[in-house]
């Protein structure tokens, strides 16, 4: 099972791959961010977004997209940038014609973890142990990216969103 995990975030939005199955050692595959300037204008940062997210799809062609759920936050502007970046990814998908898990940050944190209130230092210490990274991935969106994938594969949401898509 191949999972592309989105950390969305306009300025920095994460984008991790990860391949394995439930019970077994994990692997990613590659992690990184896509950026868009903060002083163009939203229409051109949500397109350029969608191009880079597209690229991540065709490169890594992912069974699944994990994105994280977007939560309220007392910054309207940022959590609004955030549900853009996310229906980006989700549209990106959607278009691929993969299925798609969404995830909230404690569920995250939890099964990576083992704690749904986890620091991103902790989370960043479990995906660089569970996927045997000779480092943590940095910036840390990149790292929640891997996360989202590993909670993906582990929680069954790939093969449940797989056999739903596949079913008669």
């Amino acid at each position: 099972m191949r999972v592309l995990g989105v950390d969305p975030g306009l300025t920095r939005c994460g984008l991790g791959v990860v391949e394995g199955q439930p019970g077994r050692p994990l692997t990613a595959l590659g992690y990184g961010v896509a950026r868009t300037p903060a002083d163009a204008d939203i229409a051109t940062r949500l397109l350029d977004l969608d191009g880079q997210i597209t690229a991540w799809i065709a490169r890594y062609e992912p069974e699944l997209v994990a994105v994280e759920r977007v939560f309220s936050q007392h910054n309207v502007r940022t959590v609004m940038g955030t549900a853009q970046a996310a229906a980006i990814a989700l549209t990106a998908a959607a278009r691929a014609g993969l299925p798609v898990a969404l995830h909230t940050p404690s569920e995250v944190k939890a099964a990576v973890t083992g704690n749904g209130r986890a620091e991103k230092a902790q989370v960043g210490a479990m995906v660089t142990r569970l996927l045997r990274l000779a480092a943590p991935p940095t910036p840390a969106d990149a790292a929640d990216a891997l996360a989202l994938g590993i909670c993906a594969v582990w929680r069954g949401s790939a093969l449940r969103r797989l056999e739903a898509v596949s079913a008669p």
